[in-house]
């Protein structure tokens, strides 16, 4: 079981999306699944409002941060190769978090066809609060949808582009789940309505992506 997480979502230029592709399967995922601590990758397209483009979300399983601080990975971030070079020059909405695993619940390593990601910035005074509804509460009752196989949940230790301390990886057979009776009722209940109350409750960030790919770490 990954310890900690790699992060990283971006826009790819309109139009390049196969290119773009080619070169994260190819290029950049396979670079880092031969160094110490990378253990797999999964990408991911999201499923966009109407007349939006997509956005594309990479994960990477790391057994411990120290994945991330290698010479050998910080040597890839000085001399990237060119085709790194020019897609990381194009982008937009560029985010990338590291993080450590907090709680896992539901079938083991299980992947799903979908990812719902949710984001939270948690103050320090609510956190208590805020694990205690999640973990007793909100999940469970997730959980007993068929199609919502696993939810596993990390703290954001650094990165840029949001604001998030807590980002939790709902594994999902369908997509369809997401309008279940069960979701309804997780949505719902004394302890989510307390933090409901919260300003910060009601500013949580949420994607929800398609599977494109998966790889494995060799070895």
């Amino acid at each position: 079981m990954a310890e900690a997480m790699l992060f990283s979502q971006m826009r790819p230029p309109r139009g390049e999306e196969a290119r773009f592709e080619r070169w994260y399967d190819i290029d950049h995922i396979a670079k880092r699944l031969v160094l110490e601590g990378f253990r797999g990758a999964f990408r991911y397209w999201q499923l966009p409002p109407e007349g939006s483009t997509h956005h594309h979300l990479a994960i990477y399983e790391l057994e411990s941060l120290n994945a991330v601080a290698t010479p050998e990975y910080l040597r890839l971030k000085v001399d990237p190769g060119e085709e790194t070079e020019y897609f990381l020059g194009h982008v937009s909405d560029f985010t990338r978090f590291t993080m450590t695993r907090i709680t896992d619940q539901g079938e083991e390593n299980a992947r799903g066809a979908f990812l719902s990601v949710v984001a939270f910035q948690v103050p320090g005074e609510d956190e208590e609060e805020f694990e205690d509804w999640y973990v007793d509460e909100h999940v469970p009752l997730l959980l007993q949808a068929g199609d919502w196989l696993r939810v596993h949940r990390y703290r954001v230790v650094d990165g840029v582009g949001g604001p998030w301390t807590h980002l939790a990886l709902h594994e999902l057979a369908t997509a369809e789940v997401m309008r279940s009776p069960e979701r309804a009722r997780a949505r719902n209940g004394p302890k989510r309505d307390a933090l409901a109350e919260r300003p910060w409750f009601g500013q949580s960030g949420r994607w929800l992506y398609r599977r494109a790919a998966a790889h494995q770490a060799k070895g």
